[in-house]
């Protein structure tokens, strides 16, 4: 089993869309690439919230989802696919919505974390919906933009219960 894959060849690893696209490389792991990528959105979640509060990660998330459709936008046409794998920007965008809402304590990155990967993988509908039928940059991006909300109204719910 390869534990990495290469970008595309028609792009170097260094190449801008290549970095943003694939989260520095965390999509390129295998398996479960989209897995990979919400863990490498933890640390730098993490640190926005720490140097600037929500006050920076809010913006940071929304750059990070217009910069996203871009350079996901390319990656797939550099693949010749329409959402490849190796794409995880999308799930730094919706692991870091998660992550606004949930907390930065241990406990409660991890509950967003298992959360937003349930929401992501399950695709839930509209979450499912937005997946097949939006396409292109956005299509890749805003599935887990939805994936990151559904994720933070669990972590709400549990806070509410418990």
């Amino acid at each position: 089993m390869k534990f990495f894959v290469s970008p595309p060849e028609k792009l170097n690893f260094f190449s801008p869309v290549n970095l943003i696209a694939t989260w520095f490389g965390a999509g390129l792991l295998r398996p479960a690439s989209g897995t990979w990528g919400s863990l490498a959105a933890l640390p730098f979640g993490v640190l926005l919230f720490h140097v600037g509060g929500i006050k920076l990660l809010i913006p940071a998330t929304i750059l990070v989802f217009a910069v996203g459709v871009w350079a996901s936008a390319e990656f797939a046409k550099a693949q010749e696919q329409a959402d490849p794998s190796s794409v995880v920007v999308d799930e730094v965008v919706g692991q870091w919505i998660t992550l606004l809402v949930s907390g930065f304590t241990g406990p409660a990155m991890l509950m967003a974390f298992l959360y937003f990967r349930f929401f992501d993988i399950l695709k839930p509908w509209p979450i499912g919906w937005i997946d097949r039928n939006v396409k292109g940059g956005v299509g890749i991006m805003l599935d887990d933009v939805l994936a990151g909300v559904f994720a933070g109204l669990a972590c709400l719910m549990t806070y509410w219960i418990f």
